[in-house]
């Protein structure tokens, strides 16, 4: 589904991804991990045509390296990225309805299905997003990104800053999307979560990949854990 080969990325001189390669497969979670500045985000973002990168992005088969953000998006791709980004003065509900592409006829998902999915959204509908907890905006901008009907949603740092309760609840449903056929990059610190959902595992460092394999294979390779994962 998605293929990356030799990619390269920089923030005006500085060159941050060297090489970077591997694969999401239809209906794969894959974890990728490593520490703050490993690459992950950056990956996240060339991925999605945010910053100046090379090589080679291949989806369903179709280049898109070079292609603007929303034709990227319209192809398929979703993007939570880790700053939330939702709208402040708009409400719960006006923040789905701006996730949604064209019209939302034949989407897999619903405005029923994202209140179902987190009832807290659903009680606070009418409610402008900017006063919305972290875990809430967590929960929204999810949900926001799943109104557009994408295929592989890339979800950055999704646990950062939330109460126990919640991580569990947003892993939780990460594995649901499974079910519908959406595939899963996932962007993770905390191994305990992305140990427990994902069906593989890449660990980036100084901007290369430099482990691949199934979570297991992670689990027992001390040596990637501790130079590249544990602080």
């Amino acid at each position: 589904m998605l293929h990356i080969n030799n990619l390269h990325a920089f923030y005006g001189k500085s060159h941050v991804l060297h090489g970077v390669g591997f694969e999401v497969k239809p209906g794969e979670i894959v974890a990728l991990l490593g520490r703050n500045g490993s690459g992950r985000s950056t990956t996240a973002k060339a991925i999605m045509g945010l910053i100046d990168c090379k090589g080679h992005i291949d989806w369903k088969g179709q280049p898109i390296l070079g292609k603007k953000a929303f034709e990227i998006a319209h192809l398929g791709l979703g993007y939570v990225p880790e700053n939330r980004d939702i709208f402040p003065k708009l409400t719960v509900h006006q923040n789905l309805l701006l996730g949604q592409k064209g019209k939302g006829q034949g989407s897999r998902w619903t405005f029923e299905d994202m209140y179902q999915m987190f009832p807290r959204l659903l009680e606070r509908q009418h409610t402008e997003a900017g006063v919305l907890s972290g875990g809430e905006q967590q929960m929204l901008t999810l949900c926001r990104t799943l109104m557009g009907d994408p295929d592989l949603i890339i979800i950055d740092e999704p646990t950062e800053g939330l109460a126990p309760k919640i991580v569990e609840l947003v892993g939780e449903y990460l594995k649901k999307l499974k079910d519908k056929g959406i595939s899963v990059l996932l962007i993770e610190q905390k191994l305990t979560i992305a140990m427990k959902i994902s069906d593989r595992a890449l660990v980036m460092g100084h901007g290369s990949i430099v482990f691949e394999g199934t979570t297991a294979e992670l689990n027992e390779n001390t040596y990637i854990r501790k130079e590249w994962l544990e602080v």
